[in-house]
């Protein structure tokens, strides 16, 4: 039944969202809006995927978890239990809002989901960056002071980024993602955003955005201050490069840079997620042949255990396992 699984992407509009989803990965756009996201693994009450190719082609992603959680997941879950990751491609035209993400401590008393993240930056104006965790020495009561004036941006960090920088977001972490940047985002299962502050702008229907100040301040970890981006360097593993982002109970994510067949790297009976950064790659498993462009997104059921990458001359993926 399984093979790497693709699906139909969810555009979403945003007022800050572009068009270089079409320039940078040659997608087909929703003509005459701003795309800002692309859903392209999702699970969530209100969008769900839907299988794009092979024997399973309509199915939603939502069905074959309930149908078959062991065989997708790898692991017996409650009845209901939704997909727990989410992808995405973003289009930044604009500076996102300032906000955080509420930690599992707090995210129930606040009727929230927890949200942990990681960026992963596909292409980048000169001067683009990442607004993320807090400035030095940042006190509680000054940052309320600062949220309240209009003022809490000269608090958040700036880390200037390009292409392949890479930012690990625990939930708690105070961050926007800045202006001119197309990147990849992996998370949490979670669609629970607390805005801090959104640059004076009216949303779509011409009103201001609602700011969620109270339970962001539940949410912030005030010790969360100066993070660093992923460091640069890889290793050589096999005739790959390979270099760890992110080492999570939620989730381990690599960058990987090589040619030619790839072995699977999974543990046995736990699911993956290939998405293709730069290059092309062919996946092959189940008895079906996927080809991915950059850009492009697979699902490795935990169950497919014949599963081999071909990748082309130059190319470059994130993996994502589970723990």
């Amino acid at each position: 039944m399984w093979y790497p699984l693709t699906f139909q992407p969810l555009y979403q509009e945003r007022i800050w969202g572009g068009r270089r989803l079409a320039t940078v990965f040659g997608r087909s756009l929703p003509p005459g809006c701003l795309i800002g996201e692309s859903w392209e693994v999702c699970d969530r009450p209100d969008a769900v995927s839907v299988v794009a190719q092979g024997p399973l082609t309509g199915r939603t992603l939502a069905e074959l978890m309930s149908a078959d959680p062991v065989g997708l997941w790898g692991q017996p879950v409650p009845a209901g239990t939704r997909f727990p990751w989410l992808c995405k491609l973003l289009d930044a035209r604009e500076d996102l809002s300032l906000q955080v993400h509420p930690p599992s401590s707090v995210a129930g008393a606040l009727n929230g989901e927890p949200k942990t993240e990681m960026w992963y930056v596909a292409a980048a104006d000169s001067d683009a960056c990442f607004h993320a965790g807090l400035r030095a020495g940042t006190q509680r009561d000054e940052f309320e002071r600062r949220a309240r004036d209009g003022t809490v941006a000269e608090l958040f960090q700036r880390l200037p980024v390009r292409a392949g920088d890479a930012l690990f977001l625990p939930s708690g972490r105070v961050h926007a993602l800045g202006r001119g940047l197309v990147i990849f985002e992996i998370q949490q299962n979670s669609d629970t955003t607390y805005r801090v502050f959104d640059w004076n702008r009216v949303g779509l229907d011409g009103k201001p955005r609602a700011l969620h100040l109270d339970q962001a301040m539940a949410s912030i970890d005030f010790e969360d201050q100066a993070p660093a981006l992923v460091p640069t360097l890889g290793v050589l593993e096999g005739g790959l490069t390979v270099r760890a982002l992110v080492r999570d109970p939620l989730f381990d994510i690599d960058e990987l840079t090589g040619s030619g067949p790839v072995a699977d790297r999974r543990a046995p009976g736990h699911p993956g997620l290939i998405a293709v950064v730069a290059g092309q790659a062919i996946l092959k498993g189940g008895g079906q042949r996927i080809e991915l462009a950059a850009g492009g997104f697979a699902l490795l059921p935990a169950a497919m255990r014949d599963f081999v990458l071909d990748a082309g001359s130059g190319a470059t993926w994130l993996q994502v396992t589970r723990r």
